[in-house]
């Protein structure tokens, strides 16, 4: 009996760490964006914004999933569906980071930041071009991280919640 009271905190421990990654890994991607949009001075485009939403909708999921023991159907569940969004915001890194490179053409239309804006307001909307890279570091854009950790964060996610327990 001793015995198995050890093992099962130690076969929760991947749905434990997935759980908790699912929290992480976007609040940490969305945190940065607001950080460079808010204190870097770095205005996004219309295809940065696309690429937080996913991000919006995976914090609460992971959150519902706390409400639940870990390992439990509904744990799993809402972690995976938090995973699953990180993964969505990834591949529009991946499709926004290949416009910024010239690898494919991106949107054609111009979008604005709100429905009823005054004149002044409108000119004083920064424009900025998704096609633009407005800040990389090791030649990689921030959709271009964006993309390398939201796909990455996903799959590791997915794995450890898949790993059976030992």
């Amino acid at each position: 009996m001793a015995t198995a009271s050890l093992e099962r905190p130690a076969a929760r421990a991947p749905a434990a760490t997935a759980r908790l990654l699912a929290l992480l890994v976007p609040s940490a991607l969305l945190g940065g964006a607001l950080l460079s949009q808010y204190v870097g001075g770095l205005h996004p485009c219309e295809m940065c914004h696309w690429q937080r939403w996913p991000h919006y909708a995976a914090i609460p999921l992971a959150l519902a999933a706390f409400l639940y023991p870990v390992g439990t159907r509904g744990a799993n569940v809402l972690t995976a569906l938090a995973a699953v969004a990180v993964a969505v915001s990834g591949a529009i890194g991946v499709f926004h980071a290949g416009v910024e490179y010239g690898w494919w053409e991106g949107l054609t239309t111009c979008s604005s930041a709100g429905a009823a804006m005054s004149l002044d307001d409108l000119f004083n909307v920064p424009l900025v071009r998704c096609d633009e890279v407005q800040w990389s570091l090791l030649g990689i854009s921030m959709a271009g991280y964006n993309a390398i950790f939201s796909l990455g964060g996903a799959a590791l996610i997915l794995f450890l919640l898949g790993r059976r327990p030992a």
